[in-house]
């Protein structure tokens, strides 16, 4: 999967995780946030959420921990 954290109008960092068949630039256009923080492919292992790569027409990078954890808890049981 590919995944955009972005942030909210609040400040707070808010993961998109989408097919790898949607484009990180196409995806960027339907969101109605401001400042992109970080983006890649994401796959769930047996430890967890492993964060990678980046996209360089929007000039972002994977955050590995920081960005698995933004997205493991926007995913937790509530």
């Amino acid at each position: 999967m590919n995944y955009l954290i972005v942030e909210d109008f609040s400040g707070q960092p808010v993961p998109f995780v989408f097919p790898r068949r949607v484009d990180h630039s196409d995806m960027r256009e339907q969101l109605p946030y401001g400042q992109i923080l970080a983006g890649g492919t994401v796959a769930l292992h047996a430890s967890g959420f492993v964060c990678s790569g980046g996209n360089a027409e929007l000039g972002v990078k994977a955050r590995p921990k920081e960005d698995a954890d933004i997205i493991a808890n926007a995913l937790r049981v509530r």
